[in-house]
């Protein structure tokens, strides 16, 4: 529970009632929840989204219908299901509408399917509906060996492209490489506009993915092809850039934002499209969600205070 806003340590294990399903909703007794940075920014209000106090952090979970509210007709008791939440993912039991439901693919565990729906989910709106991206053109992934990053790095893969991947330490580019990337930026030691231009001959690459925002932002905007386009996904440098629009008009590029969050509401038929297509491509075997780190759900503080110090590899999730 956040009872007042503040970092990791001032979260609160307690007992509070189980929840009860109102019409439409579903309660779901959660085997997993997967911890993403904006767990990390709600908790301290500076999220978008603000929860009335108290409430329970948790974004993304994965567990069991244990009941269901008046008029869903989609699920069952018994069914598993894995849910986006925004929050109120880190307990026992959750409530969610029943319009957020995904069912868990065919021999996807828990854990897996708790790390699986935001992360690739928002990458693959992003890079297939907003970037365009397509065969033969060349991605680079800011923050690439992060959740978001890695899903990225997958499916761009997926989709024909070549992936660049930047992180800050060898460690962290070695899993980018595991994940199928084709070359790596280490750009806490290189210089990022330098290895871009080597990287592709001068040419630039076709399509940035960038959940980092801050510093990196301009020089990768910089480091595009004619007719490039820059995803806006987050900024977890915490710094949101200030851009010199000029560079969009020299460059003939765009700059385009990825709300997953709205497009899964406002798009629920290109949403359910996507999620189809994300489970093809996993049973296929071209999606492997990465998990460095598992903890109990009342140690949720520990895995949070490890995403807040830009230490996660993949994803880190809990168990209940």
């Amino acid at each position: 529970m956040c009872k007042e806003y503040g970092p990791p340590e001032s979260l609160v294990v307690e007992d509070v009632p189980s929840p009860t399903p109102g019409p439409g909703d579903v309660i779901i007794s959660a085997k997993a929840a997967s911890v993403n940075f904006p767990d990390v920014l709600i908790i301290q209000n500076k999220y978008q989204v603000k929860p009335p106090l108290p409430f329970s952090p948790g974004s993304e979970v994965a567990g069991v219908v244990k009941a269901i509210g008046d008029g869903v007709d989609s699920v069952k008791s018994g069914d598993k299901v894995m849910a986006v939440t925004t929050y109120g993912a880190f307990a026992e039991e959750v409530k969610t509408p029943a319009t957020r439901l995904v069912p868990i693919p065919d021999g996807m565990d828990y854990p897996t399917a708790a790390a699986f729906l935001l992360t690739y989910g928002t990458s693959e709106h992003a890079l297939r509906d907003r970037g365009q991206l397509k065969a033969g053109e060349t991605l680079l992934v800011l923050g690439a060996a992060g959740g978001v990053g890695i899903a990225a790095i997958e499916i761009g893969k997926a989709l024909g492209a070549r992936v660049i991947a930047c992180a800050s330490t060898e460690d962290k580019l070695a899993v980018c490489r595991e994940h199928g990337a084709d070359a790596t930026i280490n750009y806490a030691s290189e210089d990022l506009r330098e290895r871009i231009t080597d990287l592709t001959a001068g040419k630039g690459v076709d399509v940035v993915y960038d959940a980092v925002g801050g510093s990196y932002t301009e020089p990768a905007l910089r480091s595009l092809a004619w007719r490039g386009r820059l995803l806006v996904v987050g900024f977890a440098a915490g710094e949101i850039p200030r851009i010199p629009l000029n560079l969009a008009l020299l460059k003939g590029c765009s700059i385009v934002g990825v709300f997953w969050g709205d497009f899964a509401r406002r798009e629920p038929k290109l949403f359910a499209e996507s999620v189809r297509r994300l489970g093809e491509w996993y049973r296929e075997g071209k999606l492997k969600p990465h998990i460095s780190a598992t903890f109990p759900l009342d140690q949720a503080a520990e895995a949070l205070k490890l995403m807040a110090a830009r230490k996660v590899k993949g994803k880190v999730v809990l168990t209940v």
